[in-house]
C-alpha cells in the first residue's frame, strides 16, 4: 500500500509553510504519511484534480492564491460552499475515493478575535479574493458595522459586501484609509515576490487591530507600521495554522496537537 499524503497546491507555492506544519503534526503524533506542496498552474488545476481522484494515497490538499474560487467547479459541495463563502480551501479525498471541497479559512481567520467584539465595528478588508470572501464571511457572522473594501476593482469589492449582507463601501486601493477598529490585509500585497502594500494607517484609533494575513515575511510592512503606533497585531500564522488544523484533521483522521503550538511557531519562525 502507497503511504498515504496530503499537500498544498498555489501558484506560486514556495512560500508555503504549510507542508511544515503538517509533518510538525504528523510526527509528534506519529502518523506514517507525507505532506508536500505541489505547484499547480491554473491551466493545469483540472488536470490536477482529475489525476489526484484516482490516487488511493492521495488524503486531499490545501489550496491558496491563485485556486480557491476555480476549485467550486472541479470538487463536489456537499456544505454548500459556493452559496455561503464562494470559495474553497480544502480538498479532501474521501475512503470511498468522493473528493469535495469546504472552506477552513474562516474559522482559522476569526479564532484570534473570538475574544474581541465587533458587532457594530467599523472595519477595512484590502482584497476581494478568496481570502477575503472567508474574510467577510466571518465578519458578517461577527455583526460587524460599515466594512470598507480596497481593492484595484471597486465593482468586485461591492459584489462581495452585497453577497455578505454587509453595508459599506467599496474603494480602490489608493483611497484614503477610514477610521476602523479592524484592518485586516486578505491581499497578496507585502507578500514576498509581490508588489509592496501601500497605506497610511494615521487615520486608525489607537484601540485598532490590523490584521495581516500574509505570512511570508511574517512581520509585513504593514504590521511594522500597526507595531510603530502602537496598534494590536494579529500576523499570518495565527490563521495559517488555525484553518490548517481543521485541514489536519480532515486529511488524516486525528484532530491536530495543538498543545504543541508554541514549538511549532518557533519552528516556523526560527
Amino acid at each position: 500500500m502507497n503511504r498515504p499524503y496530503a499537500e498544498v497546491i498555489g501558484d506560486p507555492i514556495a512560500h508555503s509553510k504549510s507542508p511544515l506544519i503538517h509533518e510538525f503534526w504528523l510526527e509528534k503524533l506519529g502518523i506514517e504519511a507525507d505532506y508536500r506542496a505541489t505547484h499547480v498552474m491554473a491551466d493545469d488545476l483540472a488536470r490536477f484534480i482529475a489525476e489526484r481522484r484516482g490516487d488511493d494515497a492521495w488524503r486531499g490538499c490545501n489550496v491558496t492564491i491563485p485556486h480557491k474560487i476555480a476549485m467550486l467547479d472541479l470538487v463536489d459541495d456537499p456544505g454548500a460552499v459556493r452559496e455561503s463563502i464562494g470559495a474553497m480551501n480544502t480538498i479532501v479525498r474521501d475512503a470511498e475515493g468522493r473528493v469535495f471541497g469546504t472552506n477552513t479559512d474562516a474559522a482559522g481567520f476569526y479564532a484570534p478575535l473570538a475574544e474581541v467584539d465587533l458587532a457594530g465595528a467599523p472595519v477595512v478588508v484590502i482584497g476581494a479574493g478568496g481570502a477575503a470572501r472567508a474574510v467577510l464571511f466571518a465578519l458578517a457572522r461577527a455583526g460587524v458595522g460599515a466594512v470598507t473594501i480596497l481593492n484595484r476593482s471597486p465593482l468586485k469589492g461591492a459584489a462581495l459586501l452585497a453577497r455578505f449582507g454587509l453595508k459599506g463601501d467599496a474603494l480602490p486601493l489608493s483611497a484614503a484609509l477610514p477610521p476602523a477598529q479592524l484592518v485586516v490585509n486578505t491581499s497578496a500585497l507585502g507578500m514576498k515576490g509581490q508588489p509592496p502594500l501601500e497605506i497610511d494607517l494615521t487615520p486608525l484609533p489607537e484601540d485598532a487591530i490590523v490584521y495581516d494575513i500574509v505570512y511570508a515575511p511574517l512581520e509585513t510592512d504593514l504590521l511594522r507600521q500597526a507595531e510603530a503606533r502602537g496598534l494590536e497585531t494579529i500576523d499570518g500564522l495565527e490563521m495559517l495554522i488555525g484553518q490548517a488544523a481543521m485541514a489536519f484533521e480532515l486529511f488524516f483522521g486525528r484532530p491536530a496537537p495543538r498543545v504543541h503550538d508554541a514549538e511549532l511557531r518557533e519552528r516556523l519562525t526560527g
